[in-house]
């Protein structure tokens, strides 16, 4: 998601109290300037990353617990978002794949100007099972392509996933890739590969 932890962290603290019946609501206005205030001398155009989009906003106010209806409006909204290729294919390079989802870096102030983004991957899952460093807030995506006995329909509905995964889930804890442009549509066609391609070291 485009918008910092730290903003996260701050509505999540202040709508606490309110969500569990222990105080007011949150004033909505003061934790923007807080928010803002804690950020200077930003580089042009990162001033719009500190503020939430619609589904962010929802998710927020509702501690991820969005009602039937909001989470209706979140995926309809971000359903419209994902392209996918002209081209039909979703599986590119499972090689290339592999250091997408290694890769942690971007969209740091220190980046210099062109650093390709990576999907950090293996801070959330397990994919590759001789790989011993992995998160746990995902869950383990070890033979995942296997698993779905590798069918194309399988592979584009991951993609798609890898592209905005508020379209299918609303409040996901999964960063929108393709959605914020943290990845671009070849990295999500490799990322994919990684999933599904048969000679993956994640499907053996």
């Amino acid at each position: 998601m485009k918008t910092p932890f730290i903003a996260l962290t701050a509505i999540a603290l202040a709508t606490s109290a309110s969500a569990a019946g222990e105080g007011p609501t949150v004033d909505a206005a003061r934790v923007d300037k807080t928010v803002a205030s804690s950020f200077t001398n930003l580089p042009e155009g990162w001033d719009d990353r500190l503020k939430q989009d619609e589904a962010q906003r929802i998710c927020s106010e509702t501690r991820n617990q969005p009602s039937e209806a909001q989470a209706e409006k979140i995926v309809e909204a971000e359903k419209s978002k994902v392209q996918m290729p002209a081209d039909g294919k979703v599986v590119g390079d499972w090689k290339a794949g592999e250091k997408v989802a290694q890769n942690g870096r971007g969209f740091q102030f220190s980046d210099p100007a062109g650093t390709e983004a990576g999907g950090n991957c293996y801070a959330c899952h397990q994919l590759d099972p001789k790989e011993t460093s992995y998160g746990t807030l995902g869950p383990s995506l070890k033979g995942y392509g296997k698993a779905f006995k590798f069918s194309e329909e399988a592979a584009k509905a991951t993609y798609a996933k890898i592209y905005d995964a508020q379209a299918v889930l609303a409040c996901s804890n999964m960063p929108r890739f393709g959605s914020n442009h943290v990845l671009t549509e070849k990295q999500i066609k490799d990322v994919t590969a990684y999933l599904f391609d048969p000679q993956s070291p994640v499907n053996k």
